[in-house]
């Protein structure tokens, strides 16, 4: 039998959009919902939303600790920011309430250089990757991408064709990383960019998602950024069968008993390269999509966690959820050049139709966007149920004819458009 949460305080850690659905799901099981961090209610939307904000960045964890003591606060819970990963943690062991997971799981779970090691320790295939060693004795192919061990985004990340382009973006990589680690990978252009995001509910891992991700144009110099992400992936049945009881392995080894596990790697030849780890889920509500397909509320299940530290939390069933049902979800993040933002319109229109269940800002008019090859120069966001491809590639056309970004100029800011040919 569940426990009542009616009148439970529950702190969420950062209030971007992706938040908001965090917070209305507590509040939906009658918990009383505050959400930090640094910005204003105007910038961190799922505080306009909660019962109660706090500015306190979520990185000053002692000051945190304090305000939820003097606040009475039951729980704590970190969703699907990078950032917020290792506070959370922190927080959580310092007020002694429910975590899904451990300093040492978090670690290997945000720092991609352990993730490699511990993936290769158990028959998780990971890209191939060159030392300096190789590098100065010339026995490498380029090109080569060089990057942090632990960043977010794409930051601090630079291809190289050649040995004398390495010593900058080594440097680069170095300051934009935490421990100053780097790694020189094989650059995996052209090939297909996977997500994978699972639930482990009493210490058995669950696939929420598989996507197949559409990555941005060379030219638009967003050839590592995702554009679109279509699920469930076209390569699903071959990675379950295949791929996917050695991730489970590896994940049990972690020894998580509830938590959140995200990855990311690149399909070639009926094996997945993973890449990129996270202990939370995809910064993206794919799971809105799957709650509306399956009725398996993600959000609940780590709300009820958090407050109860019960390793079976569950708000329905989480078997094969990644197939929404027969159904595809769309999550398209639209991207846009360098320039200040004039006009912004039409997404309010596009949010109208009946198969979109989130239409995000990312950013408004007045914003100055830098090409930073990032996250950054994301301007909006969708997500998408649809019956088939065909749905999908009509729906990108209307996105296309409706939204319109433009710079002081009048010139259209939208870049790395999703081709038909793609999906």
């Amino acid at each position: 039998m569940m426990k009542d949460l009616k009148g439970k305080k529950l702190l969420i850690l950062a209030g971007a959009d992706v938040h908001t659905k965090v917070v209305k799901a507590a509040k939906e099981l009658g918990v009383y919902t505050i959400v930090t961090d640094y910005l204003s209610p105007e910038d961190a939307p799922a505080k306009l939303v909660a019962d109660e904000y706090w500015m306190i960045n979520i990185t000053e964890t002692d000051a945190i600790v304090e305000k939820c003591r003097e606040e009475h606060v039951d729980g704590v819970l970190a969703f699907c920011i990078d950032p917020a990963q290792i506070p959370y943690q922190r927080v959580c062991e310092k007020l002694g309430v429910p975590c899904y997971g451990t300093k040492e799981q978090f670690d290997i779970l945000t720092n991609k250089r352990l993730f490699k090691d511990f993936c290769s320790a158990h028959g998780v295939d990971v890209i191939p990757e060159y030392s300096m060693e190789d590098i100065d004795n010339g026995n490498v192919i380029y090109p080569v991408l060089v990057k942090p061990t632990d960043s977010r985004g794409s930051r601090g990340q630079t291809v190289c064709y050649n040995k004398d382009e390495m010593p900058k973006a080594i440097k680069i990589a170095q300051e934009e990383s935490k421990d100053g680690g780097f790694l020189i990978e094989r650059y995996m252009l052209g090939k297909q960019d996977m997500s994978f995001a699972y639930i482990v509910i009493n210490g058995k891992p669950y696939l929420l998602k598989i996507g197949d991700r559409l990555l941005g144009k060379v030219e638009d110099n967003l050839e590592r950024q995702q554009i679109a992400t279509i699920l469930p992936s076209t390569h699903a049945n071959q990675y379950c069968e295949d791929v996917e009881p050695n991730v489970i392995k590896m994940i049990q080894s972690l020894g998580v008993k509830f938590g959140a596990v995200f990855l990311q790697g690149f399909w070639e030849n009926g094996r997945v390269y993973m890449y990129d780890p996270g202990m939370r889920f995809p910064g993206s509500d794919f799971d809105v999509v799957m709650k509306n397909t399956t009725g398996f509320d993600n959000m609940k299940s780590f709300v009820y966690f958090a407050l109860t530290g019960d390793i079976n939390s569950r708000f329905g069933d989480p078997n094969k959820a990644y197939l929404l049902g027969g159904n595809i979800c769309l999550i398209l993040s639209v991207s846009v050049k360098a320039g200040k933002i004039a006009v912004f319109d039409g997404l309010e229109k596009i949010a109208l139709c009946p198969e979109v269940l989130s239409a995000s800002y990312r950013h408004h008019v007045g914003d100055i966007i830098v090409a930073s090859g990032d996250v950054q120069q994301r301007a909006a966001e969708f997500v998408v149920k649809l019956s088939d491809r065909e749905a999908v590639k009509a729906f990108l056309n209307y996105v296309y004819e409706t939204l319109q970004i433009k710079d002081e100029e009048g010139n259209d800011m939208i870049i790395s458009r999703i081709e038909q040919s793609q999906i």
